[in-house]
């Protein structure tokens, strides 16, 4: 079947892809170079504009442009051909060969969701960035090194420049806010299985027992009751919450009488150690490895509600805030 003379196929008319024909008469359309096939994204067919830049001899400066240092140069970005099929840009913004042209892209402005879930396969020719944190307002000042075993809590108490963390390697550091140096280590006779400051003061779980320190008049004591391991601590209601390996949470108030943490609770239900405790909205929340989420009232004696699930260890606690 031939094409019309009229360069009309059917009711549709057939565009010269390559550029005009020479001594042919232009239209408006036909002289243009199509934006979305220069972006790799053209999906027209036939499309009324042309899929090759212009001659070079086309291309004319405008008024205010200039050559050489000081000026600016007016450069196509994709020169050298591309779009459907051709040896365009891909998707990556890089041309044939994995090269990119000299063309600047704009960063993307968020992290690879395959990095942050473990499993990027394209490394470091990944189009997103490998980080957890992408903001122009938080910046890496330093890492803090020192501690010999996994860190299992940080806190900042207030009115304190010191960061202090708790590791299993049964050592508390104080770090410089300033520096970021360690200002000093200290033994606290076992792994740290958590760590909390409310004001004050602050809240180290440790095996049997839970170490109170109050920053600001040096006071310190030692919590007793727990047994095994201290996973979780909780503040809410003027009252201390502690999460034991045993299965039971523990809680102590605060006597202006005395000036020390009077046990005031000790609530029973989960099977195994509990590894999580949140307060909020009137109720005490707490997960344990029996795979069970118990919610307590106002006068922790009743339990509202138990959740059953097969959440690990670590899913507990984004559960519980969830």
């Amino acid at each position: 079947m031939d094409f019309e003379a009229d360069g009309r196929f059917g009711n549709k008319r057939v565009h010269n892809r390559l550029g005009p024909a020479p001594g042919a008469a232009s239209s408006s359309s036909s002289t243009k170079v199509c934006i979305h096939w220069r972006a790799g994204r053209c999906n027209r067919f036939p499309c009324p504009f042309l899929h090759s830049e212009l001659p070079e001899a086309a291309t004319t400066k405008r008024p205010n442009q200039r050559d050489g240092p000081g000026g600016h140069v007016w450069r196509n970005p994709n020169s050298g051909g591309g779009g459907r099929g051709g040896g365009g840009f891909n998707k990556w913004g890089r041309g044939p060969g994995g090269t990119d042209g000299g063309v600047r892209h704009k960063v993307p402005d968020r992290p690879c969701k395959f990095f942050l879930a473990g499993d990027c396969t394209y490394g470091e020719k990944c189009r997103y960035p490998h980080t957890y944190c992408m903001s122009n307002s938080i910046t890496l000042l330093t890492p803090l090194q020192g501690h010999e075993k996994v860190v299992t809590g940080i806190a900042l108490p207030t009115g304190s420049d010191k960061l202090y963390s708790g590791s299993k390697d049964g050592t508390v550091r104080l770090w410089d806010c300033q520096t970021g140096q360690c200002a000093g280590v200290l033994p606290v006779g076992g792994e740290v299985g958590c760590m909390i400051s409310e004001g004050p003061w602050l809240f180290v779980g440790i095996p049997d027992a839970v170490k109170v320190w109050n920053m600001q008049t040096q006071a310190e004591m030692n919590l007793t009751g727990p047994t095994g391991q201290v996973y979780a601590l909780a503040i809410g209601n003027e009252l201390l919450f502690a999460a034991t390996q045993d299965g039971r949470i523990l809680a102590w108030r605060f006597s202006t009488v005395t000036n020390c943490f009077e046990p005031a609770a000790s609530l029973t239900g989960h099977q195994l150690a509990v590894v999580s405790l949140i307060v909020g909205g009137m109720r005490l929340y707490s997960g344990s490895m029996d795979k069970t989420i118990r919610v307590r009232t106002e006068n922790l004696c009743i339990v509202v509600h138990t959740f059953l699930g097969t959440v690990n260890v670590v899913g507990f606690d984004a559960c519980i805030r969830s």
